[in-house]
């Protein structure tokens, strides 16, 4: 039982880390590794002063949507943890975490509508001037895909463990 715990806990704080990273960083679309896209800015790197040059992303209904999911994923998977340490040293013997795996899989399930929207509606999304056919999804693209059924498996291994001391 103890080994179980420490997996999902290990579990949980992995998913959590790599949605704060596809929330947060750079590259969910990315083109000739020098101009990149993700849901706050398109950067593009400069040459000559060896730095990246961003600017806002153009507010799109879609590009909002999806940057509300992922920061709603991250809200529900930090509530889901902070709710679990709680329900370890609070709840009775026996008990069931429902309320955590219930938090993770709206996690999950937020996620997984981010990552459709984004697939769906990136030419929406991205910039106009831009060619999407010489540009890929970047990696941040794919942790957000890779955190949806990590973070719904967690969430019905939550509701089906049992507290015991």
């Amino acid at each position: 039982m103890a080994y179980l715990l420490m997996f999902v806990t290990l579990l949980h704080l992995i998913t959590l880390a790599m949605l704060f990273i596809a929330t947060m960083e750079k590259s969910w679309w990315v083109w000739d590794g020098m101009e990149n896209s993700d849901l706050w800015y398109n950067c593009r790197f400069d040459n000559s002063t060896g730095t990246w040059l961003c600017a806002s992303s153009k507010e799109t209904e879609w590009l909002q949507a999806v940057q509300v999911l992922m920061v709603l994923s991250v809200v529900f998977s930090s509530v889901s943890f902070l709710v679990f340490l709680g329900q370890l040293f609070t709840m009775s013997k026996g008990g069931l975490f429902y309320f955590t795996g219930l938090c993770q899989v709206f996690a999950g399930l937020t996620a997984f509508s981010a990552a459709l929207i984004y697939t769906l509606h990136n030419k929406d999304i991205l910039p106009d001037s831009k060619d999407l056919t010489s540009g890929h999804f970047g990696y941040c693209f794919i942790l957000a895909w890779v955190c949806v059924p990590l973070l719904l498996c967690s969430g019905i291994i939550y509701v089906h463990l049992r507290k015991k001391e």
